[in-house]
């Protein structure tokens, strides 16, 4: 065989490579630096099923993109922010408001892929519930109750609930007789289970999904035991971000492994979202300005307080 001839069967040979594998081909550029890539997420619920949920997905992502790719569970919403920052992790799952806190404090990152509702929506509610057997019927019912809110940077289970109830005229520090920090959404429903608190704040997509029907698939709760006494205006859905100075042919290859997982693994998607969603969408940041004015809100209602 000629030596033009073995050139152009080789060339012909990693182009079909590069046509099944656009992701794997493209790592070479840049694995040497990254020989491996950190996912977190925010502790939504317990370490171990964040870890059971997203374990798929990580086998997959290392299969599409050719490297090494690491499930970290945030020990809070604020150590996704502060990692990302650091650069020390490559992509975060956030919930909408820590993401904007994220952008807020000086991460460099971008906003790439965003929930999508099995009903094509991209947004969600906070939700305030007590225990179905409760008297407690409305806002009024609650003054002087014990509130569970979840972590300070949760949008659903802390600054929207503010927000909206700074809108009704009600000083949460002043309206309940106890706020409580949970940390999690599910800590916040368990709060409100074993009688710590009197109504808890969690999210909610619908009547097919929320927090509190996961936990019930999980035998943790019964969701008949809760209802919803209060629910928000939409909040826009969370998103996927990576690291804004990553190379330019990494993130779209993270990109396009993220936001086709649902066609090209489908079992590690309806694992990742327990098949109550639709697959991911594009987004960028500019989705996320309503969010930023919402943390702007809280902090200047943070600076009252303390003024």
């Amino acid at each position: 065989m000629s030596q033009s001839r073995r050139i152009v069967l080789t060339v012909a040979a990693a182009l079909v490579v590069l046509a099944a594998h656009p992701a794997r081909a493209l790592a070479q550029g840049w694995k040497a630096k990254y020989p491996e890539l950190v996912f977190a997420v925010i502790p939504a619920e317990n370490a171990s099923g964040v870890s059971d949920r997203f374990a798929p997905m990580m086998a997959y992502l290392a299969k599409e993109l050719g490297t090494k790719v690491t499930l970290r569970v945030a020990q809070d919403y604020a150590a996704l922010i502060e990692g990302q920052k650091a650069g020390q992790i490559h992509i975060g799952y956030y919930g909408p408001s820590a993401f904007a806190r994220a952008l807020m404090t000086g991460a460099k990152i971008e906003a790439f892929a965003q929930d999508v509702n099995l009903d094509g929506t991209k947004g969600y509610y906070s939700v305030f519930y007590v225990k179905a057997q409760s008297p407690f019927h409305n806002l009024d019912d609650l003054k002087g109750k014990n509130l569970g809110l979840v972590d300070p940077n949760s949008s659903s289970g802390h600054d929207v609930p503010l927000y909206a109830l700074d809108k009704l005229g009600i000083e949460p520090a002043k309206y309940f007789g106890r706020i409580i920090n949970t940390g999690s959404h599910e800590n916040a429903v368990i709060a409100l289970a074993q009688g710590t608190v009197d109504v808890a704040a969690n999210w909610w997509n619908d009547a097919h999904e929320s927090n509190l029907l996961r936990m019930e698939r999980k035998g943790m709760v019964k969701s008949a035991d809760f209802r919803i006494v209060f629910t928000s205006d939409l909040i826009v859905n969370a998103p996927f971000a990576m690291l804004s100075d990553l190379p330019a042919d990494l993130k779209a290859a993270i990109a396009s492994a993220i936001l086709n997982l649902a066609t090209r693994d489908e079992a590690a998607f309806q694992k990742a979202t327990d098949g109550k969603a639709k697959p991911w969408a594009p987004v960028d940041n500019k989705a996320f300005e309503p969010v930023l004015q919402l943390n702007k809100f809280i902090d200047n209602l943070r600076r009252k307080r303390a003024g």
